[in-house]
């Protein structure tokens, strides 16, 4: 027999796939689409002005299967939104999905997210994005939260997170809804335009349903020699362009009387796109930090006492408290430790002439009272790391939060190690925490360095869970400490491996991580990686963005949250 709805979902999808020179990968993103099989009834191939044979390998590919519809603009669009909307206008099917030249759709994704809309009549259908770290190959998903476990909402408002993701390509889109609804993407050059088209859709109050399962894999590759929009945030104008689309989503969801999903887009704007800015501040030039500083206290300005009124000492909203009561660029590493994943925050812990706690001496008005009553399991608490190689030892220091700490009880600390681009079994042990002066907490415990670069040589992250005498928990990652002899590349002699080759170093959330070689061939790869991580600079001596400055087209897939 026939699946239910088999009449209704065969040959019912369009795939509109766009690209701009990356002839390396479009024929890949084409293929994975052609290969969900006959729910597909055309994959609309939307070539912007190529000129590296993109064009070609697409005619190829269309000469092979009539499924395939190639369209070539005459000139370059210079971003996202223009192929996405040509492709939009050329689909006959009654749904729609997005795929970037460089990027693919896992094997039953169209099935799943298909199956789903029919079943629900629903207007939109979202499921689960992986981002794939490129050539290590790990994978992270991408608000995985909303999609892990099936739902059906009649209005998006039932779901404020929906806000959160904001990107375009994991979602099957009813045509007609699109079009009933003038639903569009921003044309020519507009950075994250995702976030203004999600912004619509969600203004139009559709019948949404979500699906557990994975239905498109986001490919990150940080080596390309052209990076991505969203992975080339070095000039101020990435963060002009990306405060710009958020303020105009926020702007659709509030004249469209969608005040919650409003409110959620402010709120997302602080927990994500500042806090990642934020953590990379510090290692910006003293010119982009002024820069940078003084637009997000315009951008700031317009939040009203509502957006601050929920939990002000939430990481985002503490920056930018932080950043609203300071005309000046100030505290950027402590701020940095505030941004990261999970949030620290490091001393001093400073009180008001009225004992109420704050953010520092100087800045009163930033009032951190609500730590007070706040579970410890939520406490932004920070631990202090100093790994010495030499000795092969790790000493840990847990900060008291304004008395927090000490009134949970402090009692052990698990310490973790995870390889970075591997899956595998971490390599654990736990400690206690033993008082020590100042109202801290310290623990102390080798480091198997050898053990380490038997499972695999190359990043291994620290991460530790805090537990408390009153049973919480509290999952961290520690502050890297600096200092003579600490942060350091050393060469061990090692029985196992004859070298061991070793760094310990700050994250840009300053968070330690270790990389780990062996011996002369072990070294090659781990040079290697760290090549690819070097920053891109442009050709001119002027930052991007800055007058006079020839920006290139950029890559089809620059433009994400």
């Amino acid at each position: 027999m026939r699946p239910p709805h088999a009449e209704a979902t065969a040959a019912a999808v369009a795939v509109v796939v766009i690209g701009h020179d990356d002839v390396a990968h479009v024929g890949d993103a084409v293929r994975s689409a052609l290969g969900q099989g006959p729910a597909v009834r055309e994959v609309v191939a939307v070539d912007d002005c190529s000129a590296d044979g993109s064009a070609a390998l697409l005619d190829r590919l269309a000469a092979d299967d009539p499924r395939v519809r190639v369209i070539r603009l005459p000139v370059n669009s210079g971003g996202c939104g223009t192929p996405r909307n040509t492709g939009l206008d050329a689909v006959t099917a009654p749904y729609v999905m997005f795929l970037d030249s460089d990027d693919v759709l896992p094997p039953g994704a169209v099935d799943a997210l298909l199956t789903a809309a029919t079943g629900a009549d629903a207007e939109v259908t979202g499921g689960l994005c992986v981002r794939r770290e490129l050539p290590s190959g790990r994978e992270e998903p991408w608000e995985p939260g909303l999609y892990a476990s099936p739902a059906v909402l009649p209005h998006p408002a039932h779901r404020p997170r929906l806000v959160h993701d904001t990107l375009c390509v994991n979602k099957l889109y009813a045509t007609a809804f699109l079009r009933e609804h003038g639903i569009r993407f921003p044309d020519g050059r507009f950075p994250y335009e995702d976030i203004v088209f999600t912004a619509r859709v969600w203004a139009a109050a559709p019948r949404v349903a979500l699906v557990p399962d994975r239905v498109y894999v986001w490919h990150v590759r940080r080596s390309a020699r052209r990076l991505s929009i969203s992975l080339d945030r070095a000039g101020i104008g990435n963060w002009r362009a990306r405060t710009h689309a958020c303020r105009t989503a926020h702007e659709i969801l509030l004249d469209a009387g969608q005040k919650r999903l409003a409110r959620g887009a402010r709120a997302k704007f602080l927990d994500h796109d500042l806090r990642m800015y934020a953590r990379e501040l510090p290692l910006r030039d003293e010119h982009h930090r002024r820069a940078w500083w003084a637009h997000t206290r315009t951008v700031l300005a317009d939040y009203d006492a509502a957006d601050w009124a929920r939990d002000p000492v939430a990481p985002g909203r503490l920056i930018a408290r932080v950043v609203l009561a300071s005309t000046e660029p100030r505290d950027l590493p402590r701020l940095r430790e505030l941004a990261s994943r999970p949030a620290r925050l490091l001393p001093p812990y400073a009180r008001a002439l009225d004992g109420t706690p704050c953010w520092s001496a100087d800045l009163p008005g930033v009032a951190l009272e609500p730590l007070l009553t706040r579970p410890a399991s939520l406490l932004p608490l920070a631990v202090d790391a100093e790994l010495r190689p030499r000795a092969r030892r790790l000493r840990l220091r847990l900060h008291d939060l304004y008395g927090r700490a000490a009134q949970a009880g402090p009692s052990e600390v698990e310490v973790e190690w995870h390889h970075r681009d591997r899956k595998g079994p971490a390599v654990r042990r736990t400690l206690p925490l033993r008082p020590s002066a100042g109202g801290t907490w310290t623990a102390q415990t080798p480091v198997r360095l050898d053990r380490l670069a038997s499972l695999a040589t190359g990043t291994w992250d620290l991460r530790l869970r805090l537990r408390f005498r009153d049973g919480s928990t509290r999952r961290v990652t520690a502050h890297a400490l600096t200092g003579p002899g600490l942060l350091r590349r050393h060469a061990l002699p090692s029985l196992r491996h004859a070298v061991l080759l070793v760094h310990p170093y700050a994250t840009h959330s300053g968070s330690l991580a270790l990389r780990v070689a062996t011996g002369a061939r072990g070294i090659t790869p781990l040079l290697r990686a760290r090549l690819r991580r070097l920053p891109h600079r442009p050709r001119a001596g002027r930052r991007p963005g800055e007058p006079g400055t020839v920006t290139p087209p950029p890559r089809q897939s620059a433009f994400r949250a």
